[in-house]
């Protein structure tokens, strides 16, 4: 637990960096007049995407803008230097002392997701929610109760444009995000919602029940070999309810930051679905017993809701 807190620190101090990093992307210099006019410089400010911005002629105003983004940029730069290096040092520790259980496919899944800025558009469902509680609680769920071979993304409909933005952004697919994490993921040509790689772990991609103007059928992306989302019962309730975070670890100590749901609203989802007369009587007594698990985290572990 000790080892777990302190490198949970250094992560949230990585990720605090990163934001102030990203704040100074691009750079800025001093672009000189024509040869009819050479006094007339000019501070250019440069966009990480190549684009140019003008800020004004060369003055005092200029010249103090000029210093004080060249410190924070230099500042921002050392600080996340450092801070890497803290959580790599931090992540041999995880693994040393065993502190980690969650899949290394699954952290590499979630960091691939961040790095992308696509983690915004969704949320994990289903049983690898439990990571996220019980490092945040500081306990064990007994592993019968965290043992499962899929992973359940919920993606958020609404955000559609945007996210179709920021995946043309990184030029690639939803199953492409995904191959940079595993080559051998493909997306099942009998359930096209749902990737699965050559140990047969699967990764499935939900969304909310169709509503309004929602497009259906809908796949992530113009790449024929993407994902078709599926429509998933109550999925709205849980893209409305509120959420949950949680800094997750790799059986190889590696970090992530879980998104996931309230523990509250998982577990009444989880006994919504145990009481379906339908569904297989194996996975209702895993969905009553995970639904008793989490709620007495939150009873007598967890800090309220």
């Amino acid at each position: 637990m000790r080892q777990y807190i302190d490198a949970r620190a250094a992560f949230e101090a990585r990720e605090e960096a990163l934001a102030e990093a990203e704040q100074v992307r691009g750079g800025m210099y001093w672009h000189k007049g024509p040869p009819s006019a050479p006094d007339q410089v000019y501070l250019v400010r440069t966009s990480a995407g190549g684009g140019e911005k003008s800020l004004g002629p060369k003055s005092p105003q200029t010249e103090e803008m000029f210093a004080r983004f060249t410190q924070r940029k230099q500042y921002a730069i050392e600080r996340l230097k450092g801070l890497d290096e803290a959580v790599q040092q931090h992540e041999r520790l995880n693994r040393a002392y065993r502190v980690g259980r969650v899949p290394a496919l699954v952290v590499s899944l979630l960091q691939q997701l961040e790095k992308t800025k696509l983690q915004q558009y969704f949320r994990v469902v289903g049983t690898h929610s439990l990571y996220a509680y019980e490092f945040a609680a500081g306990v064990r769920f007994d592993s019968g109760a965290v043992a499962t071979r899929d992973i359940d993304l919920l993606w958020d409909v609404r955000k559609r444009v945007q996210f179709a933005t920021a995946l043309a952004r990184v030029d690639t697919s939803m199953i492409g995000v995904l191959r940079k994490v595993d080559r051998s993921f493909k997306v099942r040509s009998g359930q096209q919602y749902t990737a699965v790689n050559k140990d047969s772990f699967e990764v499935d991609i939900l969304r909310r029940e169709q509503l309004g103007s929602d497009p259906h059928p809908l796949r992530l992306s113009e790449d024929e070999d993407d994902f078709w989302v599926t429509q998933a019962p109550r999925a709205n309730e849980l893209l409305d309810s509120p959420g949950f975070s949680s800094i997750i670890v790799a059986t190889n100590g590696k970090m992530a930051r879980m998104h996931t749901l309230s523990p509250t609203v998982f577990v009444r989802f989880k006994r919504w679905m145990s009481s379906l007369s339908n569904r297989d009587p194996l996975k209702r007594n895993r969905d009553q017993l995970q639904a008793d698990a989490v709620q007495h985290v939150i009873d007598h572990y967890l800090p309220p809701q």
